[in-house]
């Protein structure tokens, strides 16, 4: 006997959630000699006065956001001698956070652990992601930031010391647009790439930052995903489209663990109770603009159910449609469900004649 078990599968075109979750919490690693441990920030002015100036800093650039500031920024501090992220990592396991950076200073092999860590996590049903310098992690979950020459005035950043504020722009982007083109008002520099340089990179999975002239801005919102799969295709590689995935995972996931598991008799009747909560949801996500009008279907599937009822000795070859879709399943709930994930504007091709 183990945990009740909440399946849920996500491919391009399918989906089940029941309540709309907010996003836009940031988690930090940063190593100090003081204020070492967890500290829960809801804005800059409670960064903790004992860290040094740069990590100050470091915690501070999340909180500039996008449209919005980060609704929160989770920060650990570890030990300035601490040998790997391991304690940190281990704390993080009991967060709630869209986003995670490493410390300002990171090394190859701890972006390697932070990368492992966020595959394991999104393997148990998280939606943890990660924002790393330079890691082709070839996953959903890590934006694999490139950015070089990075420079405020005077001042030039490391591509590991601006990854707290790519965090905070992803994590203060609505969910109703994407990041591609978001501004870096603050930046007055980065190292110029070719348009064919550019396009390889974001071909490649890379979160990299242009400069048009005018001003800083992000290249295209993508992460590192780079195989695609009949479950994970193309649209997999936006960060905007993983986002509506991974908040609808976790609102089913949480309300069917608060408000429904071992709450409710497993009838026909209250299966079609949940059917109609989940149907509820999809349109609040449609009215929103975050799901596309009028294509979410949600049912129970029948074909998980005929295997299902076969599987404990039933023969379903004198059964009707209604009887298979009314037989008791034990405690097992078979749905399906699809929706369209609305994209943002992106690409435009604009002929004019003369």
């Amino acid at each position: 006997m183990k945990l009740p078990n909440i399946n849920i599968v996500f491919t391009t075109q399918a989906a089940s959630a029941i309540t709309r979750s907010e996003k836009g919490i940031v988690a930090l690693i940063v190593r100090d000699t003081a204020e070492n441990g967890g500290h829960i920030l809801t804005n800059s002015t409670q960064i903790p006065k004992g860290l040094g100036i740069e990590n100050k800093d470091y915690i501070e650039r999340a909180f500039i956001g996008y449209v919005n500031p980060p609704r929160k920024v989770i920060i650990y501090v570890l030990p300035a001698n601490a040998e790997d992220l391991s304690e940190a990592l281990q704390y993080f396991e009991t967060q709630m956070f869209d986003y995670l950076a490493g410390p300002s200073d990171i090394t190859i092999s701890e972006c390697t652990s932070i990368v492992n860590w966020i595959k394991a996590q999104r393997s148990l049903g998280f939606i943890q992601k990660a924002v790393l310098p330079d890691t082709a992690a070839d996953s959903e979950g890590i934006i694999n930031f490139t950015a070089d020459s990075i420079k405020n005035g005077e001042k030039e950043f490391t591509t590991a010391e601006y990854c707290s504020r790519i965090a905070g722009l992803i994590a203060g982007t609505p969910m109703t647009i994407s990041c591609t083109y978001a501004t870096l008002p603050e930046l007055s520099e980065i190292d110029r790439l070719t348009i064919e340089e550019m396009d390889t990179a974001i071909g490649s999975g890379e979160f990299i930052l242009l400069h048009d002239g005018e001003k800083v801005k992000v290249g295209r919102g993508v992460n590192s995903l780079q195989t695609t799969t009949q479950e994970k295709g193309e649209a997999f590689k936006k960060i905007k489209i993983v986002e509506a995935v991974d908040m609808i995972r976790s609102d089913i996931k949480k309300t069917a663990q608060d408000n429904y598991i071992g709450k409710y008799a497993n009838s026909y009747d209250n299966k079609c109770l949940l059917v109609a909560a989940i149907k509820g949801y999809f349109t609040g996500l449609e009215n929103d603009g975050i799901l596309e009008r009028d294509t979410s279907v949600v049912e129970i599937d029948m074909e998980a159910q005929e295997i299902y009822l076969q599987s404990i000795g039933k023969d379903t070859s004198t059964m009707t449609e209604q009887e298979i879709k009314t037989a008791s399943t034990g405690d097992k709930v078979f749905l399906s469900a699809k929706i369209t994930i609305m994209d943002a504007i992106e690409d435009i091709d604009l002929n004019i004649a003369i």
